[in-house]
């Protein structure tokens, strides 16, 4: 199975020069949706390198595969991811499903600054927000009209364990079809989480695997059960002007 990771175009929370002014669901900014849609187009019809031949670390062809022929897309339920993932699934003409367990780290919450250290969640969209603002996105039962998060602040603990979960999910599907190009819009937080997780590394913020918007990785899940990275952070798509 080859599995795609890709992080949400820039929100207004990432432009900030104050934290105290962010909001706990933010938009992409316009920059943001220009990021969406260059790798949208990416993935349709972007120039990908394949191996056709791993015989040992110097004995080594490829070709080039325009597309990345991709047949499931998934996202998180915050809005930026759903904003990314709108014209990708549009460019590629494929049904994207919301993940829940794909959200950044924390869920959807502010700090008020009242008292430090104290987090406020919130409900997050709600059901009915969520498909108006995104028609044709399958949603899971577990997103309601009360919202889909309505918990507190999530630690980094949480996060981790959130990301080892996924990552069981992953392997499993990876066991039932291996032939799968499977694509995950999610953030910078639950990303660097979800790889150490796959890598069976300790969770540690002495090492972080970074992403720009909308960088891509990939995972390649073997059948004798090895995992095989076979890039980081890609931002071939995106003109310089266009990296945040």
């Amino acid at each position: 199975m080859e599995l795609y990771l890709i992080r949400h175009g820039q929100s207004t929370n990432n432009t900030l020069a104050n934290m105290r002014d962010r909001v706990c669901d933010p938009h992409l900014t316009e920059l943001g949706h220009r990021q969406a849609q260059i790798v949208a187009q990416h993935l349709t019809n972007g120039l990908t390198p394949e191996l056709t031949k791993y015989g040992s670390v110097e004995d080594t062809q490829t070709n080039q595969r325009r597309g990345f022929g991709l047949t499931k897309l998934y996202c998180s339920p915050m809005r930026r991811a759903l904003q990314t993932t709108r014209p990708i699934s549009k460019n590629l003409g494929i049904t994207p499903e919301v993940w829940i367990d794909l959200h950044e780290k924390g869920g959807i919450y502010l700090d008020h600054h009242e008292q430090e250290g104290v987090r406020i969640g919130y409900p997050g969209m709600t059901r009915a927000e969520i498909l108006a603002e995104f028609s044709g996105f399958e949603l899971p039962d577990e997103i309601s009209e009360q919202g889909w998060w309505n918990k507190g602040y999530e630690d980094w603990p949480a996060c981790q364990g959130r990301a080892i979960k996924v990552a069981g999910q992953l392997r499993e599907r990876a066991n039932h079809d291996g032939h799968e190009r499977v694509a995950l819009v999610s953030h910078g937080g639950f990303i660097d989480a979800l790889l150490k997780a796959l890598f069976d590394q300790l969770p540690s913020r002495h090492l972080w695997y970074h992403h720009y918007n909308t960088a891509i990785t990939r995972v390649e899940f073997r059948e004798d059960g090895h995992l095989g990275l076979r890039y980081l952070n890609r931002i071939d798509h995106l003109p310089p002007e266009l990296v945040s």
